[in-house]
């Protein structure tokens, strides 16, 4: 999944909103000190205005004001707001024609695919607008993974069983991940 460029601007406006004491941004304020192209800053005031997020505000004194209650909103529906579903793979059809892939039940990397998607969208969805800019607090994935059986990440993967840590002494892949892909803890490339 890659955050769109739209969306990285988008924030940015938003974020724009949520420092302003009077809750009213002009577009062109919000594009000019965000380093947002003003037209383009325009399509995503339409494209947030249609989706909830904000209220346009006209006259003299007008912009775009904020919808959306910035406690309250979490930065996984910023993101689907503006470019859609959050998608790793299209497993499940979100992607493309819609019907899920044929080889979804015999494949060996869905539930990787699917897991890692639960995992994003679970991170997203931890942090509100509000406390990524007023308060400058961002969720930190400190826990580990464990490898488990197929049946059991496909289970986990389509919602049925949510993962539990096991006793049974399964090693913490985490813990292993830095030295088998080369990277040091800084994230360097050895």
């Amino acid at each position: 999944m890659d955050v769109s460029k739209k969306t990285d601007y988008a924030l940015r406006m938003l974020a724009a909103l949520v420092r302003d004491p009077s809750g009213v941004v002009s577009v062109r304020t919000a594009a000019r000190e965000n380093g947002v192209p003003y037209s383009f800053a325009r399509s995503i005031q339409h494209d947030l205005a249609v989706a909830g997020i904000v209220e346009n505000a006209r006259g003299a004194t007008g912009g775009m004001r904020l919808a959306v209650d910035p406690r309250e909103t979490t930065l996984l529906q910023l993101v689907e707001a503006v470019q859609g579903p959050v998608i790793i793979a299209g497993c499940h059809g979100s992607a493309g024609s819609g019907e899920p892939c044929p080889n979804l039940a015999t494949c060996h990397f869905s539930p990787v695919w699917c897991n890692a998607e639960r995992l994003l969208r679970s991170f997203f969805s931890a942090v509100t607008l509000y406390q990524a800019v007023v308060e400058g607090r961002s969720p930190l994935f400190d826990g580990g993974f464990r490898l488990v059986g197929l049946d059991e990440a496909r289970a986990a993967a389509h919602g049925d069983v949510p993962p539990v840590p096991s006793d049974a002494g399964e090693k913490d892949v985490l813990a292993e991940a830095p030295r088998r892909s080369g990277m040091l803890d800084g994230g360097d490339v050895v």
